[in-house]
């Protein structure tokens, strides 16, 4: 891999990986929204990248001069907010703009596809998840993320491109929305504020953006067409530690008001994931600690109040 496009660039796990495949001298096209609210992420960046803004409803059209690209990492998605979740229009229409982005990359020259699903696609699980538990997902998002999966493989195997689908567990670090639980919860412990939580029982795995970004090269470099792989950090504990730990970091006085909302229907209680597979195709190791990864967060989100 020399050349790679990556949608949904000023995300982030878009942001991590951008650096990522910059530390290996890669030559990096991001694909952004017409008028994003964050394409100013990619100044930290400056010259180093080329910039494209387009939205996707737009990508069945698009076409560029240069058409020697390598790779195409496929982040970018409407509605993914957790209310937008559950919009079934907004969600559906995914399913086709990731067949025009797996279009788009065979017109770039792409040969391989890296698409960025859920840990939704599996829905609620008792025990532990890997590849080979049957999807059962219960909201529209994850409905969509498994179609959008499903049929862009088709599509890799009809245009000769080799295809691989990864599904994603919680992911935090910087650049991450402000919409998301973890950093809600650092802007109010900043505060010296406490949010209002379940009881926080639920077995969670989160990872940090930069590991997501580390896997998705790694199987960019040996993953094997036509498979699926899960990307998490492998390593369980209840959710309130996390919470606990966060405000530790901060503010170990803050009074955690844990349980004071219910568990929303269909909560999902289990993240307990085997990233074997992972392991066994690319050699990943996790290089970052929850411990280590929110402390970075909390940094990236102080520095950028100032």
């Amino acid at each position: 891999m020399k050349k790679a496009v990556i949608t949904g660039a000023t995300g982030m796990i878009g942001m991590a990986l951008i650096q990522c495949l910059l530390d290996k001298n890669i030559e990096v096209l991001a694909i952004t929204r017409e008028n994003s609210n964050r394409s100013s992420n990619l100044e930290k960046f400056q010259n180093r990248i080329k910039i494209l803004a387009c939205d996707l409803e737009n990508y069945h059209n698009l076409d560029l001069e240069e058409k020697d690209y390598d790779t195409f990492f496929h982040l970018a998605w409407n509605g993914t907010l957790n209310f937008e979740r559950e919009d079934e229009n907004k969600q559906e229409v995914n399913v086709a703009y990731t067949i025009d982005a797996i279009k788009l990359a065979h017109r770039l020259g792409c040969s391989t596809f890296v698409g960025v699903g859920s840990q939704a696609e599996f829905g609620n699980v008792e025990g532990t998840i890997s590849e080979v538990t049957k999807e059962n997902p219960n909201t529209p998002y994850g409905i969509a993320k498994m179609k959008s999966g499903y049929e862009s493989r088709k599509v890799a195997l009809e245009l000769g491109m080799r295809h691989i689908w990864t599904r994603v567990f919680s992911v935090y670090g910087p650049y991450d929305s402000y919409h998301t639980m973890l950093i809600k919860s650092i802007d109010a412990f900043l505060k010296g504020e406490s949010l209002e939580y379940t009881l926080g029982e639920q077995d969670w795995d989160y990872i940090y953006s930069a590991d997501v970004a580390k896997a998705l090269y790694l199987l960019e470099e040996y993953g094997k067409n036509g498979e699926v792989y899960c990307i998490a950090s492998g390593k369980t504990r209840k959710l309130y530690e996390f919470i606990e730990i966060l405000r530790n970091k901060i503010n170990a006085n803050i009074q955690l008001q844990l349980g004071k909302i219910p568990y929303k229907e269909n909560q999902v209680m289990n993240l307990r994931v085997d990233i074997r597979k992972l392991i066994e195709a690319t050699g990943f190791q996790l290089s970052t600690t929850f411990e280590e990864g929110i402390q970075e967060t909390i940094d990236w989100y102080c520095n950028r109040q100032k």
